[in-house]
């Protein structure tokens, strides 16, 4: 049984993490580096205990450090959040060594999905239909262009060992391949150390679809709807919405639960999210599994009602699903704006400062996860997150409206964000329409949705 947690990871997650242990009446731990000492969930936590200097490397990527930490302050368990270690099976296998409860995969499972062109063999075996792509990875630049030449291109490297936008590229001949190999190798080698590269067809104007799903200890899976994460810049998501528009109620009745066989059938174990691409024959193509808590995960929540985190908890401390399919039951509409500090105009280029104002949207139907507070500093050496604007309506024209009127009331000072970016998004006809696909922010430019911005007062940055 889980009676302490030591909460690995920072920022929003971490504080999400803390109220989800708090709500199972478990008590929790937050591990914070040098520069996170002044975060909000260091300062309401349990007990907080600093594991290292700024370096990632030497904090929150340190599984000595961690594993350290959660020993010294008598916790049984230890939560990796998302990225960092979250999906690291050495990890996972060394905080088992001992005694402690890893939440979420094993690490056996996480070795077994740990390469995305293996999990991709696998689950086309257990009938998820795959887009074509190099057999495994590619061992160096020659292999590559072989794959290639034999898939057709335009063709898109990935990282086999994460996710996230980091170590990929979309190469449109032989040139801009060889231009590229190399430096996702070295970002994939960088964000999750392993620079093992493979290739899939490039799919341009697809939506990105994923499919929350959950899988006890007995084997039974779930899924949870889906959600839409189309709109992205440099193939990391800055929307997302469930459910989906992309998919007809035919298909998604269909699509869902093959995925929820499929992932059960494969040996998956606790909480995890499939991904898809739906391409203009309207079918989804499975592309890869992330093995842990979604960032997008509120979203989810939002129009099921069911608190994925303290599920995730539960289900690492050996508790079967307490719900059948049936009884999990989307209503209405949820959307979710990644609220970063980037600057859009400039490329949305990452900002480091202090938050001299801070006010948070409320009212009914509206989430802001976030740790910030006036005075923060948000330091330079990680993910550039500052909250999620979660909304719910029973319909996405209200949630819409609701939308609008909870980022007008978003309030951050100190550094640039991507607020008033959201604001000109939603008065962009093709968002509007649900017409969202992975090449719509390309299309239309982030420059003319800043300027479809309202300003104070209701006029547009435009007028």
């Amino acid at each position: 049984m889980i009676r302490r947690v030591l909460i690995a990871n920072r920022g929003e997650i971490a504080l999400r993490i803390l109220r989800a242990c708090r709500q199972l009446g478990l008590e929790a731990v937050v591990a914070y580096s040098e520069a996170d000492a002044d975060s909000r969930a260091v300062l309401v936590a349990d007990e907080a205990v600093c594991i290292g200097p700024a370096d990632a490397k030497q904090s929150y990527l340190s599984a000595p450090a961690i594993i350290s930490a959660a020993l010294a302050t008598g916790c049984d368990a230890i939560h990796p959040g998302y990225g960092f270690l979250s999906e690291n099976a050495a990890f996972a296998e060394a905080v088992a060594a001992h005694k402690l409860t890893f939440i979420g995969p094993s690490a056996s499972i996480l070795e077994k999905f740990h390469s995305k062109s293996a999990t991709r063999a696998l689950l086309a075996k257990h009938g998820l239909p795959t887009i074509p792509g190099s057999d495994g990875v590619v061992a160096d630049e020659a292999a590559a262009l072989e794959s290639a030449k034999r898939i057709g291109y335009p063709v898109i490297l990935k990282a086999a060992a994460g996710g996230g936008g980091r170590g990929m590229r979309v190469a449109r001949d032989a040139a801009e391949l060889s231009k590229s190999f190399a430096i996702c190798a070295q970002e994939a080698q960088a964000a999750f150390g392993d620079g093992s590269i493979y290739l899939e067809k490039y799919l341009s104007a697809t939506h990105h679809v994923e499919v929350q799903i959950a899988v006890d200890g007995d084997g039974t899976a779930l899924h949870f709807g889906e959600r839409d994460c189309s709109l992205q810049r440099r193939h990391q998501k800055l929307v997302e919405e469930s459910p989906s528009t992309a998919l007809t109620p035919r298909v998604r009745e269909e699509f869902l639960a093959r995925a929820a066989k499929a992932v059960g059938a494969a040996g998956y174990r606790n909480v995890g999210t499939l991904e898809f691409l739906v391409g203009p024959d309207g079918k989804p193509y499975f592309i890869e599994i992330n093995c842990r808590i979604q960032v997008e995960h509120p979203v989810t929540e939002v129009v099921t009602g069911v608190d994925l985190v303290a599920l995730q908890i539960a289900l690492a401390g050996g508790a079967r699903l307490p719900m059948k399919q049936a009884e999990i039951q989307p209503r209405g509409h949820a959307i979710e704006f990644r609220i970063t500090a980037e600057d859009p105009a400039k490329s949305f280029q990452p900002q480091a400062g202090e938050i001299s104002a801070y006010r948070s949207p409320s009212g009914p139907w509206v989430r802001f996860d976030s740790h910030l507070y006036a005075g923060y500093e948000v330091p330079p050496y990680y993910d550039s997150l500052l909250g999620k604007l979660i909304v719910w309506g029973a319909t996405r024209t209200e949630a819409i409206a609701r939308s609008r009127a909870a980022l007008r009331e978003l309030e951050i000072e100190g550094v640039a964000t991507t607020r008033d970016f959201f604001l000109g998004l939603l008065e962009s006809p093709a968002f509007l329409s649900g017409a969202v696909t992975t090449s719509m922010l390309d299309d239309i430019g982030t420059a003319a949705i800043l300027a479809a911005a309202p300003r104070p007062g209701g006029d547009r940055a435009g007028a």
